[in-house]
């Protein structure tokens, strides 16, 4: 599919605000399931290597391991997603850290396969504690992240970065990010979902400091919140309710995964609820 530029879709997310439409974003692990969103109405769709083992049966977290080279993982999912995808743009999920990766080259070539735009995953940003100052000590720091973004800034493509707090809003706003995701964790629920999350208001707290921290650089910031506890429709009706500077919701899980196992369940345990006659 050609990329949509970065000022078409920016202009109808604009728009979507001032109408009091919420953005909706969705990950896409296979082309049944890009399809599927798109189907739906969709407003963007963004492929990366967790969705590979997410739809494979392993928890998303596996995307943040030594499992397989990210970056490529996301060249050969594109071969699946891209070409089924009509008119919704698709962004690449990109490893800013990966240190054999000359980045501008790579998000050229991104560009040129037909993605629209990018976002920072695998992140540092999901790692805390001792292992968080060994990457930032060590060269592969979140900083090469907002690094990235300001690269793909520049090539014109749109750039929808996950932050953690306020520090890294203000950092990727800084960078040119058109919309920052407010990232709340590992997506809970499911069978390979994370068990343990902060609560939803708190979750609200997070997200409304992020969202003015990074309006403080720029007012026309787009803000979406994903992750943790906000897994169904009713948890992200639950944050848009009570924060004002959220304009939508980002699913990974929450919008391929969840659904996936809730509906192939109940078909089956619908089809094994059948009798057979036992007339002779």
């Amino acid at each position: 599919m050609p990329v949509i530029p970065r000022k078409t879709i920016l202009e109808k997310f604009h728009g979507m605000i001032a109408a009091g439409k919420p953005i909706i974003g969705g990950g896409a692990g296979t082309g049944i399931s890009a399809k599927a969103e798109e189907a739906g109405g969709i407003d963007l769709i963004i492929i990366y290597n967790s969705g590979r083992y997410r739809m494979a049966g392993r928890g998303s977290a596996a995307g943040l391991l030594a499992y397989g080279n990210a970056n490529e993982i996301v060249k050969e999912m594109a071969l699946e997603v891209l070409p089924v995808v009509k008119a919704t743009p698709v962004l690449a999920g990109v490893n800013g850290t990966d240190p054999f990766v000359f980045m501008p080259q790579f998000l050229a070539e991104l560009k040129a396969i037909g993605f629209s735009g990018v976002q920072n995953f695998p992140t540092i940003g999901l790692f805390d504690g001792r292992m968080r100052r060994s990457f930032e000590e060590t060269g592969m720091g979140y900083g090469l992240e907002v690094d990235m973004i300001a690269e793909a800034h520049r090539l014109d493509l749109l750039t929808t970065p996950y932050v953690f707090n306020e520090e890294e809003a203000i950092a990727m706003t800084k960078a040119g990010a058109d919309i920052v995701v407010a990232h709340m964790g590992v997506t809970t629920g499911g069978a390979i979902g994370a068990t343990s999350a902060i609560s939803l208001d708190d979750c609200a707290s997070e997200i409304d400091a992020i969202a003015a921290a990074a309006r403080s650089v720029r007012k026309d910031v787009i803000v979406l919140c994903h992750g943790g506890p906000i897994s169904m429709p009713e948890d992200a009706g639950y944050i848009l309710d009570r924060c004002p500077g959220c304009n939508g919701f980002y699913g990974a899980s929450s919008m391929e995964r969840l659904p996936a196992e809730a509906a192939i369940r109940k078909q089956t345990e619908e089809f094994k609820a059948l009798a057979i006659s036992t007339v002779v």
